[in-house]
């Protein structure tokens, strides 16, 4: 499962429900919508290893969050569990991992350590990423992973991960192979609901178990590019597709 982490545990809040379709978005800020703080991940909760220790769990929160001011951990690179509110968590973590070695010699949107995706598949993924980003400006990354093999936080600043920025990380380690951060701007035309949507979908166990972890991804992809091409309202995201 995955996190958002803070040096201390706060409260936690239920996360709703909601989802897709397709059409051009614009990328201008809307009006009287303010941006949020921070990031958000979504994830599925798994329960913590009993080896792990209250400490070492405090230790590493505290650790991440002062590494990572985007203030989510990625995937199970970075958590074993994670309980979130909207925006904040509490985290029990085995050990931080930070492989810039795993990272590509060039700058890629998908990064596959984990060898799900064909060449083909990836150039696909890539294309649609592509477009998506010169279309409405946000920039969609994707890193295929089996925990502890994972560039784990070096994807950061490979990336320039910033509040336009989501991180889809497919990661089968912990059950739910979706896991999600997603910037603070991109809640400001995305309900956040969706994105548990998507993880319901396509990242159970049963899905890619039955159709495998390319399709997982591939259909996670085509989902959010889809909503995020759709005009901003009330009902925009409405379905997972």
């Amino acid at each position: 499962m995955v996190l958002l982490l803070l040096p201390s545990p706060l409260p936690r809040a239920p996360y709703g429900a909601a989802a897709s379709t397709s059409s051009p978005l614009s990328s201008r800020p809307r009006p009287g919508r303010r941006p949020l703080a921070g990031a958000r991940c979504s994830a599925r909760r798994t329960p913590p290893p009993a080896a792990v220790s209250e400490e070492a769990a405090a230790s590493w929160a505290g650790e991440l969050a002062a590494a990572v001011p985007w203030k989510a951990a990625v995937s199970g690179a970075l958590a074993l569990t994670l309980s979130f509110s909207c925006c904040v968590g509490l985290v029990n973590a085995k050990a931080g991992v930070n492989k810039p070695e795993l990272l590509p010699k060039e700058f890629t949107t998908v990064i596959d350590v984990a060898g799900f995706l064909s060449s083909g598949q990836e150039n696909r993924l890539r294309q649609e990423i592509e477009d998506l980003e010169k279309d409405t400006g946000y920039k969609l990354r994707v890193l295929a992973q089996n925990y502890p093999d994972t560039p784990g936080l070096a994807i950061k600043d490979f990336w320039q991960v910033d509040d336009r920025t989501i991180v889809f990380v497919a990661d089968p380690t912990f059950g739910n192979i979706i896991n999600f951060n997603v910037g603070s701007l991109i809640d400001l035309d995305i309900p956040q609901s969706f994105w548990s949507r998507v993880s319901g979908k396509y990242g159970n166990m049963f899905y890619w178990k039955d159709k495998g972890e390319d399709a997982s991804i591939e259909g996670a992809v085509t989902a959010i590019s889809r909503c995020l091409r759709e005009p901003t309202g009330p009902s925009n995201c409405s379905e997972v597709f």
